[in-house]
C-alpha cells in the first residue's frame, strides 16, 4: 500500500536548524519549512529585521569553534534536539587575482566558512539524530565545486568540493542508522546580494543591468535556462528532500543550476 502525505503540514513537529538563515537563500529554506510545519531555528552574525512566530533567532559566528557551541548549547536547552540541520551558511570574500593573491589567512578564513563549519556542527547534532534513528542533514554546496573560478574564488571552490565529499562520506557512516545526508549544489542565485552585485557591474562598466546579467553568465560558460535560479526555487528543493516523501534519498548530490554545468 502507498504511502500518503501531506505536503501542507508534512513537518509538523519537527525542529530544524538553517545556518545564514537571515537573508538570500537561507531565508527562503527557513520559511518553506515554516510552511511545511516546522519549527525554525535561524543563525547569523546579524540579527535579522523581523523574526516570524515559528522562527527563533540565535546570534552566532559559526566560522569560530565557540560559535558552533554556542548554537548547539542553546538548541539542547530549548528545543532538546534537532530532527532537521541545514548547513547553509557560506560564501566568499577572497580578492581577485588568482592563487598568487592569496593568503593563509585568505584560505583559512574561506575553508572554515565553508568546510568546517558544517562539519562541527555535524559532530554537535548527529549523534542525537543517531541514537534516536531519526534525521536529515543538508549541506548546500555549490557547482563551483566542479566549476572553480580560479580568478577570484578558489578557495570557495576547494572548501565545497570537499564539502561535497565529505557530505558522501558521512552519508555512508549513518545511512544504517536512518539519518539521510544530501548535498545541494546550486548555480547563480539572484539574491539581493546577487542584485547589488549587478548595480555595481552596471555602474562600473557603464552597462545596463540585463547586460551585466548577462556578463556573469558569459563568465559562467553560459546558462541554458537563461537566467539565475531564485532562492524560493532552491528552497523548494530543500523542503522536498527534508519532507517524507525522500525517504529513500541519501548520499546524493542535487544539482539545481538551470543547466550551467557542462558535463554530467
Amino acid at each position: 500500500m502507498g504511502q500518503e502525505f501531506n505536503f501542507n503540514n508534512e513537518l509538523s513537529g519537527k525542529i530544524a536548524l538553517v545556518t545564514g538563515g537571515t537573508r538570500g537563500t537561507g531565508k527562503a529554506i527557513a520559511d518553506r519549512l515554516v510552511k511545511a510545519g516546522a519549527t525554525v531555528i535561524i543563525t547569523a552574525r546579524n540579527k535579522p529585521d523581523t523574526e516570524g512566530d515559528h522562527q527563533h533567532f540565535i546570534a552566532a559566528d559559526l566560522s569560530k569553534t565557540e560559535g558552533t557551541q554556542k548554537v548547539a548549547k542553546e538548541i539542547f536547552s530549548k528545543f532538546g534536539g534537532l530532527d532537521i540541520l541545514i548547513n547553509n551558511m557560506g560564501g566568499s570574500e577572497t580578492k581577485a587575482g588568482g592563487y598568487s593573491a592569496l593568503s593563509d589567512d585568505d584560505w583559512e578564513q574561506t575553508l572554515q566558512t565553508n568546510l568546517l563549519a558544517p562539519v562541527r556542527l555535524d559532530r554537535e547534532f548527529l549523534p542525537q539524530m543517531t541514537a534516536r534513528k531519526s534525521g536529515v542533514i543538508i549541506h548546500i554546496a555549490s557547482i563551483q565545486a566542479k566549476l572553480p573560478l580560479y580568478d577570484s574564488t578558489l578557495p570557495y571552490a576547494a572548501a565545497k568540493a570537499g564539502l561535497l565529499n565529505y557530505s558522501k562520506g558521512v552519508s555512508k557512516e549513518v545511512a544504517s542508522k536512518r539519518v539521510r545526508v544530501l548535498t545541494v549544489s546550486p548555480g547563480w542565485i539572484m539574491t539581493d546580494s546577487s542584485s547589488r552585485m549587478m548595480e555595481r557591474i552596471s555602474e562600473s562598466s557603464k552597462i545596463s543591468i540585463e547586460e551585466a546579467k548577462e556578463s556573469v553568465m558569459q563568465a559562467l560558460g553560459g546558462i541554458p535556462m537563461g537566467r539565475p535560479a531564485q532562492p524560493e526555487e532552491v528552497a523548494e528543493l530543500v523542503g522536498f528532500l527534508v519532507s517524507p516523501r525522500a525517504a529513500y534519498l541519501t548520499g546524493t548530490e542535487f544539482v539545481i543550476d538551470g543547466g550551467t554545468l557542462p558535463t554530467i
